[in-house]
């Protein structure tokens, strides 16, 4: 089998509502979903999700190559991506790459990559994501109520700008789960997207575990701060999760050492090679890795797979315009299919025939580090 080409397009996922966290929000809901489907020779199309950035360069490393040696294929394209450097985007089109790549892998097995990888259990624990900043109170309580009835019982909020206004909405949503739950005690995380300094994220926690019980803080200051990530993790009681945002294990390994990390996460945009590494390394540390994305696929397959998976994010319970995927939600989790492959299906012609675009603006988005974040001590 051979790698023969690829095609790019662009779909979206369309929330109904906006979503944001605390550096902006799309006000309109719509975000985009950026897809890369790799063919073959014999017929059988891999589908990943990511960034298309390079996207020629990189295909440069894989094209004529048998695509079931996937992990070689990785580094290679990490080597052919020297000179533009393998981080942000661009890993993020390798990413996506890779995990059309594995996709192919387990369609020529016939296999879901989940048993593949070695998985015993179709069903991955998740917990509820609402990117739910923009919301309303009653907004709010009425989507993790749906949450709650799939079974999920811990939420993590986006915050980080006004600390009685995260107690009142955490406050909310605990009361949802542990209703749901029969009063049993929820998880509640607070995801503050880089948006403090050091100082800062310390006296903001402790002020809300006066009467909450955190069970982690999310990027509480910058992805890179080692030092600051510590200092932190010493200052709370809640665990401190961060790793979403960085790019190869190079960038992991000086926050491990420094014991700067109490939850590994990876997000999808990243590719399944990378999580399964980064994995590797935090139970070496004997930590728990948490996957990070809108349209996880990859990563809920792959995290089946490895020792010390703790939950997943689910954001969105329904895919991207165009889009299906052989997964659905119950029971508090992901539960996995029989498809081979991801079980990931894109219709490119409903793609193509969709008017749905984002209209908001970049700078108002999430996407654009607000001038005045980490500066309101």
């Amino acid at each position: 089998m051979r790698i023969t080409g690829f095609r790019s397009l662009s779909t979206v996922h369309d929330w109904g509502r906006p979503v944001g966290d605390a550096n902006g929000i799309y006000a309109d809901g719509i975000t985009p979903v950026p897809v890369v489907l790799v063919t073959t020779d014999e017929g059988i199309t891999g589908v990943g999700m990511g960034s298309h950035v390079e996207l020629s360069n990189v295909f440069s490393a894989i094209e004529g190559e048998d695509p079931r040696s996937v992990t070689a294929l990785y580094d290679r394209m990490l080597r052919y991506a020297f000179k533009a450097g393998h981080a942000g985007a661009v890993f993020a089109t390798i990413g996506a790459i890779d995990t059309a790549l594995w996709d192919i892998k387990a369609k020529a097995a016939g296999e879901p990559l989940w048993r593949l990888l070695g998985g015993r259990e179709r069903r991955v624990p998740a917990y509820a994501s609402g990117l739910d900043i923009g919301l309303s109170d009653d907004e709010l309580v009425d989507l993790y109520e749906a949450y709650a009835q799939r079974g999920l019982r811990a939420a993590k909020l986006k915050g980080g700008l006004d600390l009685e206004q995260d107690r009142h909405r955490l406050d909310l949503v605990r009361e949802v789960l542990a209703e749901a739950g029969r009063g049993a005690r929820p998880g509640l995380m607070l995801d503050a997207n880089e948006c403090w300094n050091r100082k800062q994220a310390v006296r903001y926690v402790r002020e809300l575990e006066r009467t909450l019980d955190l069970t982690w803080v999310e990027e509480p200051v910058r992805r890179w701060d080692g030092e600051g990530l510590t200092a932190v993790s010493r200052g709370i009681r809640a665990a401190v999760a961060t790793g979403e945002n960085l790019t190869g294990l190079e960038q992991f390994r000086p926050l491990l050492a420094a014991g700067a990390v109490d939850i590994v996460q990876t997000a999808s945009a990243w590719g399944i090679t990378h999580f399964l590494r980064v994995a590797a390394l935090a139970h070496a540390h004997d930590l728990p890795v948490s996957p990070i994305g809108t349209t996880p696929a990859g990563l809920i397959h792959a995290a089946a797979s490895i020792p010390n998976h703790l939950a997943s994010e689910l954001q969105i319970m329904h895919p991207p315009v165009g889009v299906t995927t052989d997964m659905y939600i119950d029971n508090g989790g992901f539960i996995l299919g029989d498809a081979a492959g991801l079980g990931v299906e894109v219709d490119e012609d409903l793609i193509l025939a969709s008017t749905k675009q984002p209209t908001t603006l970049m700078a108002n988005s999430p996407a654009v580090r607000p001038q005045r974040a980490g500066l309101r001590i």
